[in-house]
This record gives C-alpha cells, structure tokens and sequence, in this order.
C-alpha cells in the first residue's frame, strides 16, 4: 500500500495508456464493427442484402456488387418494400460508414435487428481488394 501511495503517478500513467490503448477499439465498436470479410460471409453464408444508402451518383461511381442504391434520406420509405423479411441480414454501406451507421440506426427502428454497417464502408471494401461495381 505504501508503494501505491508513494507511486501515485505511475498508477495514473498505466490507466491513461490502457484507456489509450482501448479507445479505438471503442471508436471503431461505435462506428460499424462489420468487416469487409465478414460482410462477404453474410452475403454467402446467409444470403445478406447490401444496401448502399449513398446518393445515386456516389452508387453509379462504383458499389458493392449486387447492391441496391437507398440514399440515406429515403431509407425509411424504401427499406420496407426492398427487404420484406426482416430475418435476413441488411449490410448497410456507404462511401466511408458514417452514414451507414446513421442508417442502422433507421433498419433497427424499422425492425431489422440483423442491421450492421460496414465499418470504413466502400473505402474499406476497394482496400480489400474486393470487386466494384459501376453503373
């Protein structure tokens, strides 16, 4: 107890490099925890629909293959008649996963638990070397 007491500091040091050490894994958790990988495996495994939720000239630019455009401001409206089991995955993409992550926000009120974002978004997915498609 007394080295605690006369080491104090080291005591503050080691806590604020660990919480550095845990703040992006923390960020990241926040910001769409779906890898690139992982959303192929949704896609194959349990046949996942990809939503790009970016605006339609950003989805003619290049998307995932066998995605369907739903810009974020008619989500909503759209989702619905798109993906009419709510049971299936939704994988939510959009240029970086900023908006992606606003967009699950909206499939989860809409009942779509399976809704995950794509963490690093399209950016992530053209780094993993994984196929684009143009329109």
């Amino acid at each position: 107890m007394k080295f605690i007491i006369d080491n104090w500091y080291l005591l503050v040091v080691a806590l604020a490099s660990g919480g550095m050490l845990l703040w992006p894994s923390l960020r990241s958790a926040s910001a769409g925890s779906l890898t690139p990988s992982r959303a192929v495996q949704l896609i194959n495994r349990e046949k996942a629909v990809v939503i790009d939720v970016c605006e339609a000239e950003e989805f003619a630019a290049g998307h995932v293959g066998g995605a369907k455009n739903v810009p974020l401001g008619q989500l909503e409206e759209r989702l619905p008649g798109l993906v009419k089991n709510k049971a299936v995955p939704v994988v939510l993409v959009c240029a970086s996963g900023a908006r992606a992550s606003r967009a699950v926000a909206i499939a989860k009120k809409l009942g779509y638990e399976k809704a995950e974002a794509m963490a690093g978004g399209l950016k992530a997915w053209r780094e993993a070397s994984l196929p684009v498609e143009k329109a």
